[in-house]
């Protein structure tokens, strides 16, 4: 891979999303961390690209990790830092003027046990599907606060709950007993909660949730009143961060995030699966670590697997059932071949240098978009701002 662009920022998050106004490209970032939430960015000349806007957090306790944009509709998630301080929920705005967004609603999840979203996902401009917490949930443990929610904004100044899923057992009171079977020693997040999930208008019966502990969790939502698990892989000490279908290969990738220094958790690992019988997806192989990985776990900061490119399926985005791109932190961003599935093969790599400031004395990639074009774009989770990239694995989409 090769360095095209690069637009100095001061926090990258785990969202980003791309949108057309007139001849111009703008890519909109979410921030790990306040004050900023959001930024705009015009990337029609990637060589050249510049912020146009920049939108700040509603408070010091809450940072905008995700964000989603579907037609003319933005979605930014607001986390607060503990549970019970006010702010968290998700915005919605209007994108009449896509440079200049324009508030519809503050959808409220402020209570005793939540910190709000951590996940924002459109499946289309009227559904938004969130990783969050809500006022009335009580976790059986404090760590399990975030569960699968969707949300009618068919009104968007009117937000509407819609249906709730969460593992049998995470909510105080559940008939189920809480889900703690696992020896903790084997519990590398020691939490029961969702992260991430994916949803697709070529499947919109179909959820898939990456639930931290309790691993991969594939929920049929034709009813969004009741979502309802339909496949599940439990599998030792993972924090499943998020799972991607392939469709017309019939897999699923998965990742694990790695959340400690200096490989503190290692190993962590991306996965790949077979999802022909979804009630019961069977482990194929993980993906190969880098060749010098012991000298990049020594660099500083955390080094492994963290997100993956989610195929968007709409905006100016690229698609691909055979490579995937993915962060990981000091590692940079990866692409991986899965022409075999059962043997990957990883095709191409960058690993920036340490950024000036960085509190890490690494590199930190956090998130990567890949659009139409072939560009991929990923931000570093602390000081290293926006590298704009190309690679050619990456084809321009037909």
């Amino acid at each position: 891979m090769t360095l095209v662009g690069h637009v100095a920022l001061t926090s990258g998050g785990e969202g980003y999303a791309m949108k057309l106004a007139g001849s111009r490209r703008l890519l909109y970032v979410a921030h790990e961390s306040g004050p900023e939430c959001l930024s705009i960015i015009d990337v029609t000349d990637p060589a050249h690209a510049s912020i146009v806007r920049t939108i700040e957090t509603a408070s010091p306790v809450v940072r905008c990790n995700s964000l989603d944009v579907n037609g003319n509709i933005l979605v930014v998630a607001a986390e607060t830092k503990k549970q019970g301080e006010p702010g968290g929920g998700f915005r919605v705005y209007t994108l009449d003027d896509p440079t200049n967004p324009k508030l519809a609603a503050y959808f409220d999840t402020t209570g005793p046990h939540s910190r709000g979203a951590h996940h924002v996902w459109l499946s289309d401009e009227k559904t938004v599907n969130a990783t969050m917490g809500a006022p009335d949930f009580t976790p059986n443990r404090s760590e399990d606060d975030e569960y699968f929610r969707t949300v009618d904004i068919s009104d968007p100044a009117h937000p509407k709950p819609v249906g709730d899923w969460w593992y049998p057992g995470q909510r105080a009171g559940d008939a189920a007993p809480a889900p703690r079977d696992l020896p903790m020693a084997e519990m590398t997040a020691n939490a029961v909660r969702s992260h991430d999930m994916t949803i697709y208008p070529s499947h919109p019966n179909r959820a898939y949730v990456g639930y931290l502990d309790e691993g991969i969790v594939i929920l049929d939502i034709s009813d969004r009143a009741h979502p309802k698990m339909v496949g599940n892989v439990r599998y030792v000490g993972p924090f499943t961060h998020t799972v991607l279908p392939l469709f017309s290969r019939n897999l699923l990738f998965t990742t694990e995030e790695a959340t400690a220094d200096n490989c503190g958790d290692d190993p962590k690992r991306m996965t790949v699966w077979d999802d022909s019988d979804e009630a019961k997806p069977r482990l194929l192989s993980v993906v190969p670590y880098a060749a010098d990985s012991a000298s990049l776990c020594k660099r500083g900061g955390r080094f492994g697997p963290h997100n993956v490119y989610e195929n968007k399926p709409y905006g100016p985005s690229w698609h691909s059932d055979r490579y995937v791109v993915t962060t990981w932190f000091g590692g940079g961003v990866r692409i991986f071949d899965l022409a075999d599935p059962s043997n990957p093969k990883e095709a191409a790599y960058y690993v920036p240098a340490t950024p000036v400031d960085s509190p890490k004395h690494a590199p930190q990639l956090n998130d990567v978009f890949v659009d139409d074009r072939g560009y991929i774009y990923s931000g570093d989770r602390f000081t290293g701002g926006l590298y704009i990239l190309k690679s050619d694995v990456i084809a321009p989409q037909k």
